[in-house]
């Protein structure tokens, strides 16, 4: 039986294939250029945004919060459909969210390139297009609609191809976020030279599944020059609290479009300090180090509701 991760990457493989017949992805990119959508002129000259963005909170010692806008889980159903996306980056970004994650997968996120660009018109911190990319269409397609950085899956790239889109993205002046859930993917993740790693607790392959552990077993895979971004299975200050201290970023979503309020979870996960532990080369780093559970200010946080 066909898991569920080849079955999308099937999916937005033909997606790709269709799209070319249709335009190509040269018109696609003169067309970004007409409308002025250059990589300097949106995303200024100093480089990749979405990467700079967490060195920042990482040389002040700070976690950075990656905050979601999607309308549908695979594992858990139609989250809110209707959602303002506008109405809930605006909210995210005053909160204190270091970036801003868009699902752009249509059939099973409810997701689209309409809801990225809305998006990038209305914040001014950076945007990470979330998609199941496999074509480096689907990037210019991203730059195109306003995305400062892409999310690559290593389960779902060969060696060659994580490598090529990942050129594709630099050329564009995009950064990307190269995400594994299984051991040898994050092997091949951190080996590829990405600025930003993440670690997905949902198994992709069978989205129901979440396992929170697979952060403490692979943390010690990233370089220290690495970013690593702790993602799905976190929907509390105490979820955030029990991760490595090596975590130098947490991307939230379903518990935030699950929340009445979602600006309180993202100003108390932004508040945390991100106690940096590097670990000397060579070295062998024991049972993952855990943050000391630190008092949760008044007014509490929504709890945890099995992450994005």
């Amino acid at each position: 039986m066909t898991d569920f991760l080849d079955q999308v990457v099937a999916e937005r493989r033909a997606d790709a294939a269709r799209a070319r017949r249709d335009r190509t992805e040269a018109a696609v990119y003169e067309e970004a250029l007409l409308r002025g959508c250059t990589a300097i002129a949106r995303h200024g000259s100093g480089g990749d945004a979405f990467t700079q963005a967490f060195r920042r909170r990482r040389d002040r010692e700070q976690l950075a919060v990656i905050a979601e806008v999607k309308r549908v889980s695979p594992a858990l159903g139609t989250l809110r459909a209707d959602a303002d996306v506008r109405a809930i980056a605006r909210r995210y970004e005053r909160a204190g969210a270091t970036a801003i994650s868009v699902l752009c997968e249509p059939r099973h996120w409810g997701g689209s390139l309409k809801d990225l660009a809305t998006v990038r018109e209305v914040v001014g911190i950076p945007v990470l297009c979330k998609d199941v990319i496999v074509d480096e269409r689907q990037i210019v397609e991203a730059w195109a609609s306003g995305a400062h950085a892409v999310l690559l899956i290593a389960e779902a790239l060969e060696d060659a191809e994580l490598r090529r889109l990942m050129e594709r993205a630099r050329e564009l002046g995009m950064g990307v976020l190269v995400e594994a859930h299984e051991t040898r993917a994050f092997e091949r993740a951190a080996a590829s030279g990405a600025s930003v790693l993440g670690v997905n607790a949902r198994d992709l392959r069978s989205p129901k599944e979440i396992h929170p552990e697979r952060i403490g077993l692979l943390h010690d895979i990233a370089k220290p020059s690495q970013i690593l971004v702790a993602e799905s299975g976190i929907g509390s200050v105490d979820d955030a609290l029990a991760l490595p201290a090596r975590v130098d970023a947490v991307l939230v979503g379903t518990a935030l479009m699950r929340a009445d309020d979602p600006t309180a979870l993202i100003r108390h996960l932004a508040a945390l300090p991100r106690e940096s532990r590097a670990v000397p080369a060579g070295a062998q780093t024991e049972a993952p180090q855990r943050r000391g559970r630190a008092p949760v200010p008044e007014g509490g946080v929504p709890p945890s509701e099995g992450g994005n």
